[in-house]
């Protein structure tokens, strides 16, 4: 317990640290300040630093080192990602999805021409790896109420202060919500006590994903369900296992990267759509819902550039 709370602790400390100075500066400096703050990164140029990662993008997290300095990090499918030690210190591979924020990780790699560090591996010990996970869960209610907190820092003390009563919950992770707007969003449904996709839910798919590989800056989230029939155990299992095999199918079949992906979560019964003492009813809460989000930083620059080239006579 005291090996997984010191690194919560620190964890939490760094993150109400930066936005504390984030929220306190906001009206009186521009957004150029911010930006200075990440290192550059030489192109060609091998590095190797230790530190936590303090935000995630599709494709990218930036990470603070003990000397403050910020860098940021490009995921590409080459990435090796494991924790330390481990059987023949082979260590415990995990995906890309599970670099969350807060965790404590060694990156090793090369710099790129726009001075990104490419990385090579990723590396962290497993009791980081389980307060970062265990902190996400527990301040995913906290991001829906994302711009009541901007206003309100003492609620994010109060969580700290209920983190350290715990010992078991003390990482925050910060990523706001009206960061990312909903594109496209289809839900297909399933047979009873089966997480097999239908010729017409593959269908589905096959046109979600066609629209999501004309677009960029995106994240896909996947979300499983079922109807109130069954124990909560055998629905929350089978919920995950529904939205496991829509994540399987257009990784495999539409070749859409996994970093795409956000981490997918079965919720079993627990967020109903319809009247589960209906049969048509059931049937529509035995789903999965895949939401393609797109960033909105990127989505405003692209539309900004074009609004502004000049025309031709």
């Amino acid at each position: 317990m005291k090996t997984v709370f010191r690194p919560l602790i620190c964890s939490l400390a760094l993150i109400l640290s930066v936005s504390v100075l984030t929220l306190g500066q906001s009206t009186q400096v521009p957004s150029q300040q911010a930006s200075s703050a990440i290192r550059s990164v030489p192109s060609g140029s091998k590095m190797k630093f230790r530190g936590v990662v303090i935000s995630r993008d599709a494709d990218n997290f930036t990470i603070r080192d003990r000397t403050r300095q910020d860098y940021i990090v490009r995921i590409t499918d080459d990435t090796s990602i494991k924790t330390h030690g481990g059987f023949l210190k082979s260590g415990k591979r995990y995906p890309v999805t599970d670099i969350l924020r807060g965790l404590i990780v060694e990156v090793e790699g090369r710099g790129d021409t726009q001075g990104q560090l490419v990385a090579d591996k990723i590396r962290f010990n497993e009791s980081d790896m389980r307060a970062a996970v265990t902190a996400d869960s527990r301040v995913a209610p906290v991001e829906a109420n994302q711009e009541r907190i901007a206003g309100q820092i003492d609620e994010l003390y109060a969580v700290a202060a209920e983190a350290r009563a715990e010992a078991n919950n003390a990482n925050e992770r910060i990523s706001s919500l009206d960061d990312y707007d909903m594109q496209e969003q289809v839900s297909v449904t399933f047979r009873v006590n089966s997480a097999v996709l239908s010729p017409e839910a593959k269908q589905q798919l096959d046109d979600f994903a066609a629209k999501a590989s004309t677009s960029k800056a995106y994240m896909i989230e996947i979300a499983g369900h079922t109807d109130s029939t069954g124990g909560d155990a055998k629905n929350f299992r089978l919920s995950q296992e529904r939205a496991e095999a829509v994540v399987h199918y257009l990784a495999i079949n539409h070749k859409i990267p996994l970093r795409r992906f956000v981490t997918p979560m079965g919720y079993g019964k627990t967020e109903a759509v319809a009247d589960n003492s209906t049969a048509s009813g059931r049937a529509q809460n035995r789903r999965v819902d895949v939401r393609m989000m797109l960033n909105r930083g990127m989505t405003q620059q692209r539309t900004t550039t074009s609004s502004t080239a000049p025309t031709r006579p």
